[in-house]
C-alpha cells in the first residue's frame, strides 16, 4: 500500500465538501452520543453493524446527512468502533475512549469504492462537483481509499491510498548495513563514527510562537481580529512542522542511498515523552522512522529494528562485557574488562548494527538478541 496526498485549489465550491466535512462531524458526535445512551441503558457496547444500520436509517429523514456519502457514513462508524476496541485493550495503560469533538475541528472524511471519480489530468469529481488538485506526481496502481482533510487553516487536502502490488524485498546496491542510535543531544549516530546534529525547529522558533500565542490570547472571543491571530499561529506550527518534515525526507533519502540496511533500537516513545517532554517532540523520532521506513520500501531496502531490552549502551563493543549500571550523565566510559574507551552514542550504535546483522544472517556478535525486521 502506498498513501500520496495532493493538495486541491482554493476555489467557491470548495465550501460543498467542507459541508460535507460538517456534516460527518454531526454524525460522528450523533454515534458516540448512541454509544454513551448504549451503555447508560443496557451495560454493553453498542455492535458496529446495529450502530451502521440504525445511522442509514436516520440518514434517510436528514437531508444534511445525505450531503455524506453513504460509504463515508460506514467509515465514521467503524472508525469509533476501533477506537473503543483499543480503549477495551489498553484501558489499563491510560488510554481514553472515544469523545465528541467540535464541528469545526473536525478533520476529514473517507471514501471506498464509490463516491468518487478520477477524471483524467488534475480533476476529480467527489458527489456531483469536479475539483482540481494540484498533481505533483502520477497516481500508480489501484486506488483502495480516497479521503478529504481539512487543516486548522481552512484548507483540503486529498489523501488517496493506492496498492502497488508485491515487489522484491531487497535490492543491493552498496552492500552497506549501518547501526544507529537516537540521542538527546545528537539526533543520530552511526556505526561508521558520523553523528546528525538535530536542527531543532521547534527550539528555535519558540520565541515566535510565544508571541504569537500571546497575540491570539489578547484578542476578543469570537473577534474577527482572534480568528486571524489563530491562523497566524497555526502557521507558525505549521511552518515548523513543514520544515521538520523536509528535512526528515531529504535525511531519509540520504540515508538510504549509503545503506542497504538500516538498524535501529525500538523506543519507548511515551516513556520519553513524560521524561523529557517538548523536546522530544522537538525531534520526533516517531515520525522520521515512519518516513524512513516508507523511503526504505520504495527503494527497496530494509530496515531492522532491535528489541529495546537489549543493554546497547551498556555493553562493550569491543569485548562483550555488560556494565551494571551506567548513569545518563556519563558520555564516555571504559570498559572494566578489556580498558577500552567507549563513547556511551557511538557504542551503542555499533552494539545495535552487529545485533541487526545476527539477526539477518550476515554477522555474529556475542550477545545475540531478538530483532524485528520491517
Amino acid at each position: 500500500m502506498k498513501t500520496l496526498k495532493f493538495k486541491l485549489y482554493q476555489h467557491k465550491r470548495n465550501r460543498f465538501l467542507k459541508r460535507m466535512i460538517n456534516a460527518s462531524g454531526l454524525i460522528y458526535n450523533h454515534c458516540i452520543a448512541l454509544h454513551k445512551r448504549y451503555y447508560r441503558m443496557w451495560g454493553k457496547h453498542l455492535n458496529c453493524a446495529k450502530l451502521q444500520a440504525h445511522i442509514a436509517k436516520l440518514r434517510k429523514r436528514n437531508p444534511y446527512w445525505q450531503t455524506v456519502g453513504s460509504q463515508a457514513v460506514q467509515d465514521i462508524c467503524q472508525r469509533i468502533e476501533k477506537s473503543y476496541q483499543l480503549f477495551f485493550k489498553h484501558n489499563k495503560k491510560g488510554v481514553r475512549p472515544p469523545g465528541f469533538k467540535k464541528v469545526k475541528k473536525y478533520k476529514s472524511f473517507t471514501l471506498k469504492q464509490a463516491g468518487y471519480k478520477f477524471l483524467g489530468g488534475n480533476r476529480v469529481k467527489i458527489g456531483n462537483k469536479v475539483y482540481q488538485f494540484w498533481k505533483s506526481r502520477e497516481i500508480e496502481g489501484n486506488v483502495k481509499t480516497l479521503t478529504i482533510k481539512r487543516t486548522p487553516l481552512g484548507e483540503l487536502f486529498m489523501v488517496v491510498v493506492v496498492d502497488e502490488g508485491s515487489k522484491s524485498e531487497v535490492e543491493v546496491k552498496t552492500g552497506k548495513i549501518a547501526g544507529f542510535d537516537f540521542g538527546l543531544r545528537t539526533f543520530l549516530t552511526c556505526s561508521d563514527s558520523t553523528k546528525i546534529e538535530s536542527p531543532q525547529f521547534f527550539q528555535k522558533s519558540l520565541n515566535a510562537i510565544k508571541k504569537a500565542s500571546r497575540q491570539h490570547s489578547k484578542k476578543l472571543k469570537g473577534s474577527s481580529n482572534r480568528e486571524r491571530a489563530r491562523k497566524n499561529l497555526v502557521r507558525k506550527y505549521e511552518d515548523i512542522s513543514n520544515r521538520r518534515r523536509d528535512w526528515f525526507w531529504k535525511l531519509a533519502h540520504k540515508l538510504t542511498d549509503r545503506f542497504d540496511v538500516l538498524c535501529f533500537e525500538t523506543l519507548n516513545l511515551k516513556g520519553m515523552q513524560r521524561l523529557w517532554g517538548r523536546k522530544i517532540s522537538d525531534l520526533a523520532f516517531g515520525e522520521f522512522l515512519q518516513i524512513l521506513e516508507w523511503v526504505a520500501k520504495k527503494k527497496r531496502k530494509q530496515v531492522v529494528f532491535v528489541d529495546q531490552l537489549y543493554p546497547s549502551t551498556k555493553t562493550c563493543s569491543s569485548c562483550g562485557h555488560i556494565l551494571e549500571n551506567l548513569d545518563l550523565s556519563i558520555r564516555r566510559w571504559r570498559c572494566p574488562s578489556c580498558q577500552s574507551k567507549n563513547d556511551r552514542d557511538g557504542n551503542a550504535s555499533l552494539n545495535i548494527q552487529r545485533v541487526g546483522s545476527s539477526t539477518l544472517g550476515v554477522g555474529d556478535v556475542r550477545q545475540s538478541q531478538t530483532a524485528i525486521s520491517v
